[in-house]
């Protein structure tokens, strides 16, 4: 089993120590799967966690099984400072209950931005007294704790609106979690108005013996985020489950050829926008 470069109570040591840092940066942490935790002048928003075995437990007995590759990070009862948590669509690990009641209870003024038409699921499956979920359909925004939220479709495999992505703003950055979703027309246009700094793209692609609707592959999350002009591509959804994963090698070998810069992180580390600026005062010094 893969281990976290950081995990548990040590993790939420190296959180904590940057918490209080209220300079221009972004931080992200990679929480497995497609799930992120974004630190933001000390406030923290967390994007799709799947911090659970409910998946491994729920298909053991089935022909689909569901066997972690890599060990779960941290306990969500442990994030007890979360602002702001999404979800992009409701596929068990990015609306999970075993994950949202223990972080919920926790952080009882969380606010949950979802997909509006997944208002119905997600209502089941949060805890009894937790606040409304705030529904987003395309097109629209919310604003938290600091955070500028907007809704932006995604097809998983088709596009439905079930399925979004987020962009998220954070005054001069600019982050896009893609949730799930495969290439769709019109999608590089939209998405190169919102000038993106840091895309968050799966890279597991699609294969129909998997028996699970696919996303975006090696090649294609590479040459996505070229062509939207992102400042670095950081992959996700791989290195969960062994039916349904990716060599991350693929994907850096795929942004080489195209010329696209990328970060690819460990489940438990950390990666700030410093990097990028470097990149952003070359880019405009003549």
């Amino acid at each position: 089993m893969i281990e976290p470069v950081a995990s548990d109570a040590a993790l939420v040591a190296h959180i904590r120590a940057t918490a209080g840092l209220m300079d221009d940066h972004v931080r992200l942490w990679w929480l497995g799967q497609s799930g992120f935790l974004v630190q933001w002048r000390g406030r923290h928003l967390l994007l799709d966690p799947y911090l659970s075995d409910s998946l491994t437990k729920k298909y053991a007995d089935t022909g689909k099984l569901h066997v972690r590759m890599t060990r779960r990070v941290v306990d969500p009862a442990q994030l007890d400072f979360i602002d702001v948590v999404t979800s992009s669509h409701a596929h068990t690990d990015h609306l999970d209950a075993e994950t949202l009641m223990p972080l919920l209870r926790a952080n009882p003024a969380t606010a949950v931005v979802i997909a509006e038409a997944n208002r119905g699921v997600t209502v089941e499956r949060l805890p009894a007294g937790a606040a409304a979920p705030i529904g987003l359909t395309v097109g629209d925004h919310v604003e938290l704790a600091g955070f500028r939220i907007e809704a932006v479709p995604a097809a998983h495999e088709t596009l439905d609106p079930r399925f979004v992505g987020y962009v998220i703003h954070c005054d001069d950055w600019t982050l896009y979690h893609s949730g799930d979703t495969v290439l769709y027309d019109g999608m590089e246009e939209r998405l190169r108005a919102f000038a993106i700094d840091v895309a968050l793209l799966p890279i597991n692609g699609r294969a129909p013996e998997r028996q699970v609707a696919g996303n975006l592959d090696a090649e294609e999350a590479a040459a996505l985020g070229k062509a939207v002009g992102a400042g670095v591509v950081i992959p996700c959804h791989y290195e969960m489950f062994t039916f349904n994963t990716a060599d991350p090698r693929d994907f850096v070998a795929a942004c080489d050829r195209v010329g696209q810069a990328y970060q690819v992180m460990r489940c438990g580390e950390r990666w700030d926008t410093s990097a990028l600026s470097a990149r952003r005062t070359s880019r405009s010094t003549p």
